[in-house]
């Protein structure tokens, strides 16, 4: 990124919330020298407190903690200050998932590994501005792949529902279920 200073506007906290130690000190670490007034949180429960507590105008928020889901901390950090702009991550990358936490307020996802610009470019995202399209687009199976997941989540991951929405059988979906997402 150039070295123009980012427009964060008067507040400049930010939340991270991640339990990969690593990458958490390391994404802290990029987002000061961008700026931000960073403050860390490893569990839902950290990050709910800091939520609760002294509600940041920034956050990014890991999808799956150790302790639960990252999805707790947003409705909190929501409800606490509606203002807030929250960027949701996850290593999975479904869009199922994703949905849920646009529905209850992120401002927006991404997969991991994402690097500190993506996340600020997400982070300072303002109105309809549409990002340019993916350099590596979904394959038509992984499409397919997030479609079943997706109907999968909608049916609170009940196989036979699941199946019978999809008018599959109940064994295939399982085995796909089984397997890791395509690239």
């Amino acid at each position: 990124m150039d070295n123009e200073p980012l427009d964060l506007g008067a507040d400049k906290s930010l939340l991270l919330v991640d339990d990969d130690e690593a990458f958490l000190k390391r994404l802290a670490r990029a987002m000061e020298k961008r700026g931000f007034e960073v403050e860390t949180a490893g569990s839902v429960v950290a990050g709910r407190a800091i939520a609760t507590g002294r509600p940041p105008a920034y956050a990014v928020v890991d999808l799956r903690l150790e302790d639960g889901n990252g999805l707790d901390v947003v409705e909190t950090l929501r409800e606490r200050r509606p203002d807030s702009r929250i960027v949701v991550l996850t290593g999975y990358g479904a869009i199922a998932t994703a949905v849920a936490a646009v529905k209850i307020g992120a401002t927006d996802y991404l997969s991991k590994p994402a690097d500190a610009d993506d996340i600020v470019n997400a982070l300072l995202a303002r109105g309809d501005a549409l990002p340019p399209p993916p350099e590596n687009p979904m394959s038509a199976d992984r499409v397919r792949w997030e479609h079943i997941q997706r109907v999968y989540e909608m049916c609170d991951r009940n196989v036979s529902e699941t199946a019978r929405r999809l008018n599959m059988h109940r064994r295939t979906l399982q085995r796909i279920l089984a397997k890791r997402s395509p690239k």
